[in-house]
């Protein structure tokens, strides 16, 4: 059984090539969160993010005509957000991005837990800036995308076995940058 979404997907793709504004108007509608939220996290800045995400739709309406629903609508959008997020951060020519300041927490009982919470995301976030590109791509997608190693496979164009090695070295690398958060 197909899932509905998928093939309606595919179905306004179909009426985009045809020149359907509002189709295309809907499949920005229902992908451009999931699109944004990408590139912000391989990224590391929301403007920067918002222009990929705009460059990303620009793209997948000027590829309408030439789309074929071979794989999941959201694999072939995925892998565009990647490689137009990666794109972007090797133009910018910056390992290390820079992270918004934590937002001020508001007094109250729950103040001091918020803000060690607050902290402690700011550093996972750091951590996982500084790691390579590519580790950096597998890492968010996997984790925060919720994609598995086919689907990172199938959005990144490396293989299974190449994305298995690049989330253990990540993981690695993130236990080690983060060591001093860990319980002695």
């Amino acid at each position: 059984m197909t899932d509905p979404l998928l093939s309606d997907d595919a179905e306004l793709m179909v009426r985009t090539a045809a020149g359907d504004k509002s189709a295309f108007g809907e499949l920005v509608k229902r992908h451009q969160s999931k699109v944004l939220s990408l590139a912000i996290r391989i990224l590391g800045d929301e403007t920067e993010a918002q222009d990929v995400a705009q460059d990303v739709f620009v793209k997948v309406y000027r590829a309408a005509g030439r789309y074929k629903p071979k794989a999941k609508f959201t694999t072939w959008l995925y892998r565009i957000a990647v490689n137009t997020s990666l794109d972007a951060g090797r133009r910018a020519n910056r390992s290390v991005v820079p992270l918004e300041a934590v937002a001020s927490v508001p007094g109250g009982p729950d103040a001091t837990a918020r803000l060690a919470e607050a902290e402690l995301a700011a550093r996972v976030r750091s951590a996982i800036q500084q790691l390579p590109p590519r580790q950096r791509t597998v890492v968010i997608l996997h984790r925060y995308q919720e994609l598995s190693y086919r689907e990172i496979a199938a959005v990144t164009g490396w293989s299974v076995s190449a994305v298995e090695s690049l989330l253990v070295r990540a993981h690695a690398k993130l236990r080690d940058s983060l060591a001093d958060l860990r319980d002695p």
